[in-house]
């Protein structure tokens, strides 16, 4: 019963994550394609627009801090393999617990923080300094919700963790393509 419930959970925030990191790939090809226009209308037209750099710098930051959660789960993230590999899988998952952890505490820090700016950017009309100045609330909205899907990841994959240190099974067999 308690496994069917774990299972569920992790198998819902998987999901989630899938379905934001496919989601957020989308934002790449806008990306190139924005530049690409910047490009082409100061090099060729010779007028170059005021919004590209600022609309390009936003959703570079929305891919990669949206894409870490996705990152996350597909065990893309840099490991320091020195050690970590050289163990047994029981100390691994001791290891990963401490560090999943450290990085909740970083996440839950970081978006505390951006609620903070979030609320400041809303009271005092937080813009960027630039010619266009498009409004900074919504990168704020971003981090959250960055912030609160790695953490949902972080958690699933604890859970995968702990349950294995306590039962030496895994909580969800892996398939070969990582779903």
């Amino acid at each position: 019963m308690l496994k069917k419930i774990l299972t569920n959970i992790c198998v819902s925030i998987d999901w989630v994550v899938r379905q934001a990191g496919r989601t957020a790939a989308f934002i790449m090809p806008v990306l190139a394609l924005v530049v690409a226009f910047e490009v082409f209308s100061r090099y060729i037209l010779g007028k170059p627009t005021i919004w590209a750099f600022d609309l390009s710098l936003f959703m570079f930051g929305y891919l990669a801090a949206l894409g870490g959660a996705y990152a996350q789960q597909k065990r893309a993230h840099i490991n320091v393999d020195i050690l970590y590999l050289k163990v047994s899988h029981r100390t691994r998952c001791v290891f990963n617990l401490i560090s999943f952890s450290l990085a909740i505490f970083f996440l839950v820090i970081i978006v505390m923080m951006s609620i903070g700016k979030y609320e400041e950017a809303i009271e005092f009309d937080y813009r960027r300094q630039s010619e266009w100045a498009p409004p900074m609330f919504h990168f704020w909205i971003m981090m959250m919700i960055a912030c609160g899907l790695f953490i949902a990841q972080l958690v699933r994959d604890m859970l995968a963790e702990a349950y294995f240190l306590l039962t030496g099974h895994a909580l969800i067999e892996e398939n070969s393509d990582g779903n």
